[in-house]
């Protein structure tokens, strides 16, 4: 049985004219599937794995179904909404949307947490179509009053599953609660488990279900290799397979790694960047969109990265560190082998590793190709064939100054985005005291500011304003103690309190030459590794261990 087209599914022809400028002329199985019943307004449950083609499957139907309704936006009330997980798949979707609302007069916005609300604000107020966000930030919009979901005619979620794994599903809950009880309701999802189950028992009405795979569906055109090595030669094979040509995207535990990999990856002459959650918006961005256009050709990321990310030619996949369970491998290694493209996934795995990797492949459905090997096998010409490249002089990798608290064990952690729950909110800082300079509390300084890790009044995102501010209060190596615990004292803070411990902090050591401020040790993720090369990025890299992303 050969696919309809997309006039046969019943898409317009100026909809279709805009799919094919942006060279989508047939849809996907799960387009064909979904399209018939969404377009008729029913509910709709899909499930297909990543890179199957859902995002078109209801972004086609929310423009087909608004553009022909007989209403009109008006201030603050969107007439469609697309729940997802993360900014980065947010911005994607908007993305999809826009070259096709376009000519079909419609408006479209995101709404996400880690950059300022007041645009947002404004493109609400001046009346958008469809507004894609993530539920964090789209819950104080409503709760500011400036977002009212009472007139949205058809509610997406996109990736529910994720959601549901970020603990994302009481915000759901209580948005679509606002929304119209007898509105469209389309969900799509890798995986429909437990989760998304309660949220379908809730909220959709006789949905109709489409599943055009199974989660652990081979994927013909990905090829798997799992390499056993030893511990020390982990960094030297990363920095042969992401020297070849193309694109490589490389899959870390925890932020702090994705952090220390990306600049040793840079000092090797690998230009790489990097993408986590310890990352301001604006890092997150320009460090995606170097990846995207080929100024980095290697992106060092966290599982936040694992869904929503879609760049073309990701030709290779390697996961430094195994992950924990087996629905992540599958997400992240379908960041390659996309629409139909061919991509290779490499799992590094060490001796105390085998157990781990052995059961999360097998959970995923997975039969790879399992070699040991070192440094210089020829394999690796194989998995990342051409000629290996370096800079000259590496660039110093993208990270973010804005200011942060250190945990116990060492790791820098930023005021929350929606993808990591709640934006920070206003209030004193964290920690209390009312300082200003850097460490002795500039207006994000860690130490307990106005904007405190936890969400000072600015919500700690003027990183360099901080540190100039600062700077200019007298809390800096050359003016020591005395500087910047008057300065902290002009601000309130209490005599012998905050403001003091803070300026001892800030003050240089004796015989140091030069100090060093507790900001840039807060940029640098905590104390200064003593360890350096493969070892230090090594260490800990157990499958089955559990830390933060």
């Amino acid at each position: 049985m050969s696919t309809p087209t997309f006039t046969e599914l019943g898409l317009s022809k100026t909809l279709v004219d805009a799919l094919a400028e942006q060279g989508v002329t047939s849809p996907f199985p799960i387009q064909a599937a979904t399209l018939p019943h969404s377009l008729a307004g029913r509910d709709v449950l899909g499930r297909g794995r990543t890179g199957s083609g859902k995002t078109y499957g209801f972004v086609l139907p929310v423009l087909a179904r608004l553009a022909d309704g007989p209403t009109r936006r008006r201030p603050g009330r969107p007439r469609a909404l697309v729940l997802a997980p993360t900014r980065e798949l947010a911005t994607q979707i908007e993305a999809s949307f826009l070259p096709l609302a376009k000519p079909l007069g419609l408006k479209v916005t995101t709404i996400f947490g880690g950059v300022s609300p007041n645009p947002q604000i404004t493109r609400l107020r001046d009346g958008v179509d469809i507004v894609v966000a993530c539920p964090g930030r789209l819950a104080d919009h409503m709760r500011s009053g400036e977002a009212k979901l009472d007139h949205v005619e058809i509610t997406v979620l996109d990736e529910a599953d994720h959601m549901a794994d970020l603990g994302f599903l009481p915000d759901v809950r209580r948005i679509m609660a606002e929304t119209p009880e007898r509105g469209q309701r389309l969900l799509f999802s890798a995986t429909l488990d437990a989760g998304v189950d309660v949220l379908v028992k809730r909220f959709m009405h006789d949905p109709v279900t489409h599943s055009v795979d199974s989660a652990q569906s081979p994927v013909s055109t990905m090829k798997h290799h799992v390499l056993h090595l030893e511990e020390t030669h982990r960094l030297p094979v990363l920095i042969d397979l992401t020297a070849a040509p193309g694109r490589t995207l490389v899959f870390t535990r925890t932020k702090h790694r994705a952090k220390q990999l990306t600049r040793k990856l840079m000092a090797s002459g690998v230009p790489a960047v990097e993408l986590h959650g310890n990352l301001g918006q604006t890092a997150r961005t320009r460090n995606l969109e170097a990846f995207a256009s080929g100024a980095a050709k290697t992106l060092v990321a966290t599982d936040i990265a694992a869904r929503g990310i879609h760049v073309d030619d990701v030709t290779l996949v390697i996961h430094a560190d195994p992950p924990v369970e087996h629905k992540a491998y599958l997400h992240r290694s379908g960041r390659t082998a996309r629409a139909g493209a061919s991509g290779t996934v490499v799992t590094l795995m060490t001796d105390a590793q085998i157990g781990d990797v052995r059961d999360l492949t097998r959970k995923a459905g997975i039969k790879p190709t399992t070699t040991q090997l070192g440094p210089g096998h020829p394999l690796l010409s194989e998995l990342a064939p051409g000629e290996r490249s370096f800079t000259a002089s590496p660039r110093r990798p993208i990270v973010d100054t804005r200011p942060k608290k250190v945990t116990a064990s060492g790791e820098a952690i930023p005021a929350k985005g929606d993808d990591e729950e709640r934006p920070a909110r206003g209030g004193r800082g964290a920690r209390g005291g009312r300082g200003r300079g850097p460490s002795a509390g500039g207006r994000g300084a860690s130490g307990g500011g106005r904007g405190a890790s936890g969400g000072g009044r600015r919500g700690g995102s003027s990183d360099g304003r901080s540190r100039s501010e600062g700077d200019r209060r007298g809390a800096s190596a050359g003016q020591g103690r005395r500087g910047a615990e008057s300065a902290g004292r002009r601000e309130g803070a209490p005599k012998g309190g905050q403001g003091r411990r803070a300026a001892a902090e800030a003050q240089p050591r004796r015989g140091s030459g030069a100090a060093k401020s507790q900001s840039s040790r807060n940029q640098s993720g905590g104390a200064p590794a003593r360890r350096g090369g493969a070892a230090a990025f090594s260490s800990g890299t157990r499958a089955g261990s559990r830390r933060s992303r």
